[in-house]
């Protein structure tokens, strides 16, 4: 990994954590001596079986745990460090929320303990939240949320403070097919900003589909890193994937196989490609849409708040760079290889400018006074037109 200081977010060196028992003994070494790095604007993969020690790693970055042997710097200051976390998002395994507020009045809350302003909150929150597709349960409290709905407005207030280190565990569990490709394509948005990406999670393909380089521990131990191409590079295969071939041009492609060095039929593999099962599903959700099919669950997330997007951080050609990969447009998913990660949806651009530019309109609270008075006044005439009845 590259040793460039000035573009570190996260250095491990020799880092250790050891949990003891009530009288001090050694009961359990988490993590043994692990050594890492992660840069600015890389998405990096932290993987491992249960008990591997990715977690107790999550929670010394965070300053939650205090490491027992090593040297760990976050943006080359101590974990500790409490304005340092302004700069960092975190998604946990398990959402823990008020279960009594509404999904605004969530969001709101973390919003405000960033210290921002209220008219900054509620732009990011409405933002947020039509993002997340949870635009229709606004006012809903978040107790009575799914597991995925909860996973939504968990990954909502891991960005509501725009981080410079995002840190997502597990962040696909609970939710469907349509929000695990949403949280990926927000993912590599964050990373194309210049955002830092952990990602835990046991979803490979995910991790696969988004991350730059990984860290694999077992008994807290490193047992792989670097580059994730390169660690699933197979060299001494190639493979070639053509339009559909008669078989009797298969036949022949074989046999010129065989007079060019192929050792044997067995080394030869030719078939028809798969396409991607999430791709597939999500082409079959688009066509239910077309057809105007109705559904009381999460909705499919809306456009990118316009701050996660500039920010008024990025120059002019990054950003233009930026938009000009969500100009593309939307098309039926064609077969892909295995190892080719889906092109991101379109946006639409018109709606993403407005945003930016247009303030988030204020919900307009009922006046209680009115719809008393209103309710008297309906009262009075009732009254009047049974006593005219009686006299009549």
């Amino acid at each position: 990994m590259a040793n460039d200081k000035h573009n570190l977010v996260v250095e491990a060196i020799g880092l250790s954590k050891v949990f003891k028992d009530f009288w001090g003994r050694p009961k359990a070494r988490a993590v043994n001596g692990i050594d890492f790095s992660v840069r600015q604007g890389q998405v990096f993969g932290l993987l491992g079986p249960n008990g591997s020690g990715k977690s107790t790693t999550v929670k010394m970055i965070l300053g939650l745990l205090y490491p027992s042997r090593g040297i760990l710097k976050v943006f080359g200051e101590e974990p500790q460090n409490v304005d340092m976390k302004s700069r960092i998002g975190y998604l946990p395994e398990e959402t823990y929320l008020y279960r009594y507020l509404t999904a605004m009045e969530t969001l709101d809350f973390f919003g405000a303990l960033f210290g921002l302003s209220v008219d900054k909150r509620r732009e990011r929150c409405t933002q947020l939240l039509e993002m997340v597709g949870l635009a229709h349960a606004i006012d809903r409290p978040v107790g009575e949320f799914s597991k995925g709905m909860a996973r939504r407005i968990g990954l909502a207030q891991a960005l509501v403070n725009d981080p410079d280190l995002v840190i997502l565990d597990e962040p696909t569990s609970g939710l469907d097919p349509i929000g695990c490709r949403e949280v990926k394509d927000v993912i590599r948005l964050l990373a194309s900003r210049g955002k830092t990406v952990i990602l835990c999670s046991h979803l490979l393909a995910d991790v696969q589909d988004v991350c730059d380089d990984v860290l694999m521990l077992y008994g807290g131990k490193v047992q792989v890193d670097g580059s994730l191409k390169e660690i699933l590079l197979e060299e001494d295969k190639t493979r070639v994937i053509t339009p559909r071939l008669s078989p009797a041009t298969v036949q022949e492609l074989q046999q010129w196989l065989l007079a060019h060095g192929v050792s044997s039929d067995a080394d030869i593999h030719i078939d028809t490609p798969l396409r991607n099962l999430e791709d597939f599903f999500l082409d079959m959700v688009r066509q239910a849409r077309a057809s105007s099919v109705d559904t009381a669950g999460a909705h499919s997330g809306g456009e990118i708040p316009a701050y996660l997007l500039d920010g008024g951080k990025l120059a002019a050609n990054r950003q233009q760079a930026i938009l000009e990969t969500l100009r593309r447009p939307e098309q039926v998913p064609q077969p892909v290889a295995a190892n080719v990660a889906p092109a991101q949806p379109a946006v639409n651009l018109e709606k993403l400018e407005a945003l930016g530019s247009a303030p988030a309109k204020p919900v307009k609270e009922p006046d209680p006074d009115q719809a008393a008075s209103e309710a008297a006044a309906k009262a009075r005439q009732e009254a009047n037109a049974k006593l005219a009845n009686l006299n009549k």
